[in-house]
C-alpha cells in the first residue's frame, strides 16, 4: 500500500481509466485508515460524526451494491449492511481495519471481474438492485459513480487524516 500513483497518462481507453483510477483511489483510501490507532479509527472528529473506519466500511458496500447488486444482479446478503436502521454508517465490534481493508480489495477484484466481461454500454441486470430495465445504469456511470464515491471520501479522510495527526497528501 505504499506504492500511489495514479494511472499512466497515455492511457485512453475509458474502461481502463476508469478501473484504474477506481485501484488508485482504493490505495489511497487504504493509506488514509493504516496506522490509525484503534481509538483514532473510531473516533469522529467531525461534526457530520462518520468515523474514519465507518466510511471505509461504506465504500465496502457501496461498491458491491453498485456492482454485484446493481450490475451484476448477484445475490449479497446485505446491500445497506454499512447502515443502521436510521441509515446512519456502523461497524459492528467485530469488524477490524485489516478485515475492511481486505473486503475491499476483494471488492476491487470483483469489480475488475464484473467489468472485464461486460462493455461500458452494457446495462444493468434486472433482479438485484434494480427491478426494472428502465432503472438500470450502464456499466461506464456505475463505474463513473464509484469512482467520484472514492474520490470524494478520500478527500473526506484526507481532511480527517489531518486533523488526527497532521497528515497530508496521498
Amino acid at each position: 500500500m505504499t506504492d500511489v500513483r495514479e494511472p499512466r497518462h497515455d492511457l485512453a481507453d475509458p474502461k481502463v481509466l476508469l478501473l484504474d483510477f477506481l485501484d488508485y483511489y482504493r490505495v489511497v483510501v487504504g493509506r488514509k485508515v493504516v496506522g490509525l490507532a484503534p481509538e483514532e479509527l473510531n473516533r469522529s472528529r467531525l461534526p457530520s460524526g462518520w468515523t474514519p473506519l465507518q466510511l471505509l466500511k461504506h465504500l465496502v458496500y457501496m461498491e458491491e451494491r453498485w456492482l454485484r447488486w446493481g450490475f451484476a444482479a448477484e445475490p449479497v446478503l446485505l446491500p445497506w449492511g454499512d447502515q443502521d436502521d436510521d441509515g446512519k454508517w456502523q461497524v459492528r465490534p467485530e469488524e477490524t481495519v485489516d478485515l475492511l481493508l481486505a473486503a475491499m480489495d476483494l471488492a476491487g477484484a470483483r469489480t475488475r471481474e464484473i467489468a472485464d466481461r461486460s462493455a461500458l454500454d452494457d446495462k444493468a441486470a434486472v433482479g438485484g438492485r434494480f427491478t426494472t430495465e428502465a432503472e438500470c445504469p450502464s456499466l461506464g456511470w456505475i463505474l463513473t459513480h464509484v469512482l467520484q464515491e472514492y474520490a470524494r471520501h478520500a478527500g473526506h479522510l484526507d481532511v480527517a487524516r489531518e486533523l488526527i495527526d497532521g497528515s497530508v497528501g496521498e
